[in-house]
């Protein structure tokens, strides 16, 4: 990978100005780091699979919902992360950061959008998500309301609130739960699902994969988030901690696909893709020990851990479409 994929470390101000509405558009789209929604939308993809082969049938209306409240979720977290997180001055001086993955959008240190833009911009997605999934009450019932008030209150409480849960070391688990168990298992009961042990372990590699992308991110701003108070678990544990956490979580994921393929529930070579996985992880993990000091070998291992995830995420799904079709 070539050096400057590391860099810049700011977005380019020059493209993003304008009056335009297509460029007023393009600043709101790019302030909620759209590099990132894979998480949001393969776990919706991958639980709607599971739901599809169980229930024999396939609901294209609850899955647009589902998809479309999800994704705006995540863009609100996004965008009110980078808010909670210039409240308390991380992003501002974090000179570690690897643009565009850690160190948030930077659009409110380059003054391409306010503070109080970015807050308006988070509000309005979370509201165009809460009419998403007011659809799905009026379509499915009040079990819906159960899984939307808990995906918001995890993507709001992440960093704002009285608790800012990703400085008290519970991010990367809030975040596990809100892009893992909760879009999968949700996304398969709309589509008929029983939610069962089967379903919540399937849902678990994903979670562990969306868990280990915010944390190898969070490796990067390790001394910025320390002088700011926010205690994420890299901070907490350090390099050689966190490295080891990093590489127990892929393996985590990969026997609990073993236990699936085990079990019945998954095939038999449903767990050839985690554990060849396993090999980009244990890369990642290497380059964790180093840290920001190898800039080149840390970028490559965060779009490494974003592969994983899409990788695996998309094994799941095939894996679950197969037992579905054949």
């Amino acid at each position: 990978m070539p050096q400057e994929s590391a860099q810049p470390i700011n977005p380019v101000t020059e493209d993003f100005t304008g009056s335009a509405p297509s460029r007023t558009a393009k600043r709101l789209f790019h302030a909620t780091r759209p590099k990132f929604f894979p998480a949001s939308v393969l776990p919706v993809i991958a639980g709607s699979a599971w739901g599809a082969w169980v229930a024999g049938q396939f609901d294209f209306y609850v899955f647009s919902l589902a998809l479309l409240a999800t994704v705006c979720v995540h863009a609100a977290s996004n965008v009110l992360n980078d808010v909670g997180d210039e409240m308390i001055g991380t992003d501002r001086q974090n000179e570690s950061r690897i643009y565009p993955y850690t160190g948030g959008s930077r659009f409110i240190q380059m003054g391409i959008l306010t503070q109080s833009r970015m807050a308006r911009l988070g509000v309005g997605l979370l509201l165009v998500a809460a009419l998403a999934g007011l659809a799905l009450f009026i379509e499915k019932g009040p079990v819906v309301l159960l899984f939307g008030l808990a995906g918001i209150a995890l993507g709001v409480l992440y960093s704002l609130g009285p608790v800012k849960l990703s400085s008290v070391g519970l991010g990367e688990t809030s975040v596990a739960a809100a892009f893992g168990v909760l879009p999968v298992t949700g996304a398969a009961w709309l589509q008929g699902a029983t939610i069962d042990t089967a379903l919540v372990l399937y849902s678990l590699p994903v979670s562990a994969w969306v868990a280990a992308i915010l944390l190898i991110n969070e490796v990067p701003d390790i001394e910025a988030d320390g002088a700011c108070g926010k205690n994420t678990l890299p901070v907490r544990l350090g390099l050689n901690g966190t490295s080891v956490l990093y590489f127990a979580i892929h393996v985590a994921a990969a026997a609990v696909v073993c236990l699936l393929a085990v079990q019945g529930e998954l095939p038999l070579l449903a767990p050839l893709a985690p554990l060849a996985l396993l090999v980009l992880a244990w890369r990642a993990t290497n380059a964790i020990k180093t840290g920001i000091a190898d800039r080149k070998s840390m970028t490559q291992a965060i779009e490494a851990t974003l592969a994983i995830h899409t990788l695996g995420c998309l094994w799941l799904t095939g894996c679950a479409l197969f037992t579905l079709w054949w």
